[in-house]
């Protein structure tokens, strides 16, 4: 994956009604290491790595590069947008385009912060690079973020079996001013 070329990082941060997305900061770090030892936020990515390895390797400040944002709730990190180009993907439909990934700790599931704070990584990206489809890959046995997807607007492309487990590739269209 790589950035997202011409456009201006970091951006100012983008505010909702309840949630902050910014750049990575030193105080995320502990945050961020929880969110990539968790069995639960990595049973469709692959596995959790070791707790102990991300101590080590996890700079002071983590995933600090452009289309990186930091979901920031009442001052802490509660998850991750990412928003990189999508040079390498697998699916000829997919490569190219601008890939919206996300990941949330435990603790703020099923309160509605992924939708927020993807719509509003999506509303920026819409403004930085006008015109620009957006893809999501997840797994289809990953309920919650098939539902995501869905309410963000994402259709259905293709699924095709990787990494053990069917993955759907979905493709939010370009928001034009008549939508």
């Amino acid at each position: 994956m790589e950035d997202l070329g011409s456009v201006a990082w970091p951006p100012e941060p983008i505010r909702t009604e309840r949630l902050v997305l910014r750049e990575p900061e030193t105080r995320d770090r502990a945050a961020f290491i929880d969110l990539l030892a968790s069995p639960e936020v990595h049973t469709y990515l692959g596995g959790p790595r070791p707790r102990d390895e991300l101590e080590r390797e996890t700079p002071e400040v983590p995933e600090r590069w452009p289309g990186s944002f930091v979901v920031d709730l009442d001052g802490s990190m509660i998850g991750q947008i990412l928003l990189r180009r999508a040079t390498g993907h697998r699916r000829p439909a997919a490569a190219g385009k601008a890939d919206l990934g996300y990941m949330f700790l435990p603790r703020a599931w099923g309160f509605g912060y992924a939708a927020e704070a993807c719509a509003a990584a999506l509303g920026w990206l819409a403004d930085a690079l006008p015109g620009e489809p957006v893809v999501l890959t997840t797994q289809t046995a990953n309920v919650g973020s098939m539902r995501l997807a869905a309410t963000l607007g994402f259709t259905e492309v293709e699924r095709f079996e990787a990494w053990g487990a069917e993955q759907w590739l979905g493709m939010r269209s370009p928001v034009t001013p008549s939508d």
